[in-house]
């Protein structure tokens, strides 16, 4: 698309491997942006980016690692040049009941998605300044409405909501637009083998049909390029979620009396367990994390 405006800029995507984050990479170079991409499993980046049209840079990095994340920012900026858009995409998600869960679990999913999608932000944010740029914040619907079985996760995306609000109106005086995204159930390694335990199967389907549909990360990856073009403050997919925004204070109302109806019936009677991160992105970081406690002894 050679009249795009991204034409020959340089975007970051964190979380870029696979999913939504390997998706949009391939919309933005299509469009004639310069790719530097981000993320844990460093041979499946390095494939991503030489097959990328247009020029592509991947950097092995874990965003809650603040020292390597400024190294990436630099090689960036030496190799590609300044970056204009930032998509802080990375992520990882659990699920099973918050009394069971394991703590430094727990804790890693709101370290992932909402610290490491902030210390994004501040490293780049001299660059976006410079360019004067655009930051996406890759959130959720659970950002819209937090769902039982998924704490960790809801809160992580609350939070990530809230401070690209709050970064939005902190810089938009400097020529810095910042925008959030709402993607719905994406057919991600993630959703995947989330449908593999039985409770958060249940969780899903027994939405309303219109709101457990599962989309692909293409088609998301399309709706999220055009909002980066035009720099949008927000973006749903699928679209309908901007209707839920709006009446998003009747969520927990409803959400509570169904989970009350039909939660202890989910797993057929049985104790409710934790997944673990979830897909083979959740993999990833359990074994990057290993490897850097390994090395710290």
């Amino acid at each position: 698309m050679t009249d795009s405006p991204l034409k020959n800029r340089t975007v970051v995507i964190t979380g870029a491997a696979r999913g939504i984050g390997a998706a949009l990479a391939r919309e933005l170079s299509r469009r004639g942006a310069r790719l530097a991409l981000l993320g844990h499993e460093g041979s499946r980046l390095d494939a991503l980016a030489a097959s990328l049209p247009t020029p592509s840079l991947a950097i092995e990095v874990d965003v809650t690692d603040d020292s390597a994340l400024h190294e990436a920012a630099r090689t960036v900026r030496s190799r590609l040049g300044r970056p204009s858009v930032v998509v802080a995409n990375a992520g990882v998600a659990e699920g099973g009941p918050f009394s069971t869960s394991d703590p430094a679990t727990w804790r890693r999913v709101i370290d992932v998605n909402l610290t490491g999608s902030a210390q994004t932000a501040r490293v780049f944010l001299p660059d976006l300044t410079a360019t004067a740029g655009y930051f996406l914040q890759v959130a959720s619907l659970a950002s819209l409405g937090a769902t039982p079985m998924m704490s960790a996760y809801c809160a992580s995306k609350a939070g990530v909501e809230a401070f690209a609000h709050a970064l939005q109106a902190e810089v938009a005086h400097q020529g810095v637009a910042v925008g959030v995204a709402y993607p719905g159930w994406i057919g991600t390694d993630m959703i995947r083998d989330a449908e593999r335990f039985t409770a958060m199967h249940e969780l899903r389907t027994r939405m309303p049909s219109v709101a457990h549909r599962v989309h692909s990360a293409d088609a998301v990856a399309a709706r999220l390029a055009h909002a980066v073009e035009r720099r949008r403050a927000a973006v749903y997919f699928p679209a309908w979620l901007r209707v839920l925004q709006a009446v998003r204070a009747a969520v927990p109302p409803v959400l509570l009396r169904v989970s009350r109806h039909d939660l202890p019936r989910v797993d057929g009677g049985r104790p409710l367990r934790s997944t673990g991160l979830l897909g083979a992105g959740g993999t990833a970081d359990d074994a990057a994390r290993s490897r850097s406690e390994g090395g710290q002894r």
